[in-house]
């Protein structure tokens, strides 16, 4: 009797399984037909050629809440042309760290679309990812086309150089970055090295981990990771985009583990759904704007149209993200305890660098201010507010380091965001507790906390000058 029963449950679950495949390759053709049929990338493309910053310098791309310091002390007291320049530049400030995450998209699109070749089965969601990949490098490019005129015409030199007195300290918490990696590591392996970089002990873990898993996932390793090992490319673990607050040594784990497992390639999706619901939450407001314009037979900026045709365009991506997340992963095995933890690991990680934190002068933006507070010194030293090194230092304290309306902006985006990430989570069986709740991401929610840590970074931030001026 007990054969019997153990063999209905594995059939119940084996039809389980089928059906839920059955239902989301469903899914993935209608959003590949629609994709396909879809011509939001042509139209991106479009006003990618025929942008002219003169043309869209007058106009407001957004109601002016989605502008750099936005409801500080510095904004109340800003001209007319000031606030549009605020407002131009924080479009620039989104679309150069959304080109950024895009192009890494291509680059874990293919290492997990490697791992869905190699289990079979899942021909038309490669063919999806693959199409998704190629509407990126679109997006990409007037992303950098817009960015690029943009900051030309308003910041001039400003834009890409960085003042000499910062150079030192900027050198010094880069390396002190790399010596907590390594320390991070040398942990990890249980030994120190007598002798060792901090990128040869990365390798080191990583190819004993990777051979650990070929053990056991051979059959799962994305072929793409090979073809990158193949040209010297071991586990890249790029540091650009909205990944540019991980250490380095964790996101190449995290390449090796979303390409080396069925489950954690889906899983990656979670991961990526996040950062397609953090760039809706400013591409709406984008495209409230566009409808409000376009209600009233207004001019209609081109980077604002370019915002809404990326909304319209990243939808589909949005849904394969959550498809994938959500269903996907069920056809597979249930999590080993090394898959489950990586993949709540993931996602804590990413609450904690990504999400913990509330700025006050980036609308939409979840992270604390000292990640930002050298290009706000740039602007206002820029021909935009033009200051002196001692008035930016006054001006930075003011929009920084006490409450002002921006906070409570932030707020608002903060809390939208948050429930949707809540709802979605709480789906998911093998989610830790803080991660289902994003507890972590909540606790960041705090105007107190950040500008008490505001305080701490911007008096390190000063302290820069000083040791610099001494030299």
């Amino acid at each position: 009797m007990t054969s019997v029963n153990v063999s209905l449950k594995d059939e119940e679950s084996s039809t389980l399984i089928e059906n839920n495949k059955s239902k989301h390759l469903k899914v993935t053709e209608i959003t590949y037909k629609n994709n396909t049929e879809s011509n939001y990338t042509e139209k991106i493309e479009e006003l990618d050629k025929s942008f002219n910053y003169s043309v869209n310098s007058n106009h407001y791309w957004s109601h002016p809440e989605l502008s750099i310091l936005y409801g500080t002390p510095l904004y109340a007291e800003a001209s007319h042309s000031q606030k549009i320049a605020l407002n131009h530049l924080y479009w620039v400030t989104q679309y150069s760290q959304i080109a950024a995450s895009e192009a890494n998209t291509i680059l874990y699109n293919d290492v997990t679309n490697g791992v869905f070749f190699a289990v079979g089965g899942y021909e038309m969601l490669c063919k999806e990812l693959h199409l998704e990949s190629d509407q990126e490098k679109s997006h990409i490019h007037a992303f950098h086309t817009i960015s690029y005129k943009t900051k030309k015409a308003l910041l001039g030199k400003a834009a890409f150089t960085t003042p000499a007195e910062l150079n030192q300290s900027q050198a010094l918490e880069n390396n002190s970055q790399e010596n907590a990696a390594s320390k991070a590591l040398q942990k990890l392996l249980g030994y120190k090295p007598l002798s060792s970089t901090p990128l040869a002990l990365e390798d080191a873990a990583l190819r004993l981990l990777k051979n650990i898993r070929l053990k056991s996932k051979a059959n799962c390793y994305s072929p793409y990771l090979h073809e990158l090992e193949k040209k010297d490319l071991f586990l890249p673990g790029p540091r650009t985009g909205i990944l540019r607050v991980f250490p380095r040594y964790l996101l190449r784990l995290f390449t090796l583990s979303w390409g080396s497992s069925s489950f954690l390639a889906s899983q990656y999706y979670c991961f990526r759904y996040i950062a397609n619901m953090l760039l809706k939450t400013a591409e709406y407001e984008y495209t409230r704007h566009y409808r409000d314009l376009e209600k009233t037979g207004e001019f209609i900026p081109t980077p604002t149209e370019v915002s809404r045709y990326h909304l319209l365009d990243e939808s589909y991506h949005t849904t394969m993200s959550k498809l994938i997340a959500q269903d996907v992963y069920k056809d597979f095995a249930k999590p080993t305890a090394y898959e489950r933890y990586m993949g709540n690991l993931s996602v804590k990680v990413t609450q904690s660098r990504l999400l913990g934190g509330l700025s006050g002068g980036l609308p939409a933006i979840f992270q604390d201010d000292s990640w930002f507070t050298l290009s706000y010194y740039k602007l206002l030293r820029s021909p935009v507010f033009d200051m002196s090194h001692e008035e930016t230092m006054h001006w930075l304290e003011k929009c920084l380091c006490h409450e002002h309306e921006g906070f409570h902006v932030n707020l608002k985006y903060h809390h939208r965001l948050l429930t949707d990430l809540r709802y979605f989570f709480g789906e998911f069986d093998y989610m830790w507790p803080v991660n289902r709740e994003m507890s972590l991401m909540a606790e960041g929610g705090s105007m107190e906390k950040a500008i008490q840590r505001n305080i701490e970074s911007f008096r390190d931030f000063s302290k820069s000058f000083t040791a610099g001026a001494s030299k």
